[in-house]
């Protein structure tokens, strides 16, 4: 079943999120719905949070790139089930090194920016049985697992884009739901 993504400026998104204590038919129906909820909005991370559940549940699902390309000459990437990692109340055990990258989110929605990220982690997190999971990544997998740890702690990306970027954001995010009301009154 699709959940209803929350978006900003839902106070509901800055809640820090609780630990998962029963892994039982209620979590894994929930993290189904989830999985549905990122794949039906297009994503490539999810946290629990952006469907105004405050537990510290979030997906990640990577897409691979194949070898065929598409109308415009690039790579089709595509997303297999088989990769999605389901993580459970996650604890960072190392962030190393640095880099930028391009980030949108689900409750952000049609904006993108550049933000700062370790370069390769590591991380302990349970799976969907309460199986306790050790997990090396880097690149955009690393990006998105940082991304969507930052929705458990109670934080947006856009909190990281710096000053002059952020309250131009504002400004004109408000001027776009101003006019998105405008028009649904019309």
């Amino acid at each position: 079943m699709v959940l209803k993504v929350i978006t900003y400026p839902n106070k509901n998104l800055f809640m820090k999120s609780k630990p998962v204590e029963n892994f039982d038919e209620n979590l894994h129906k929930f993290l189904d719905d989830l999985y549905d909820t990122m794949r039906a909005y297009d994503g490539i991370g999810i946290s629990a949070i952006q469907v105004d559940k405050p537990i510290r549940a979030m997906l990640v699902l990577i897409p691979r790139q194949s070898q065929e390309l598409d109308e415009n000459g690039e790579f089709i990437a595509e997303q297999f089930k088989e990769d999605l990692l389901e993580i459970i109340n996650p604890q960072f055990i190392e962030l190393e090194g640095e880099q930028i990258c391009k980030e949108g989110c689900l409750s952000v929605p049609d904006f993108y920016e550049d933000v700062k990220r370790a370069k390769s982690i590591k991380l302990k997190f349970f799976d969907r049985f309460g199986k306790e999971q050790i997990l090396s990544a880097d690149g955009l997998k690393a990006v998105c697992i940082q991304h969507e740890y930052d929705h458990l702690e109670g934080h947006l990306f856009i909190e990281k884009i710096g000053y002059t970027k952020r309250k131009k954001f504002d400004k004109d995010y408000k001027a776009k739901i101003k006019e998105l009301k405008a028009k649904s009154e019309n």
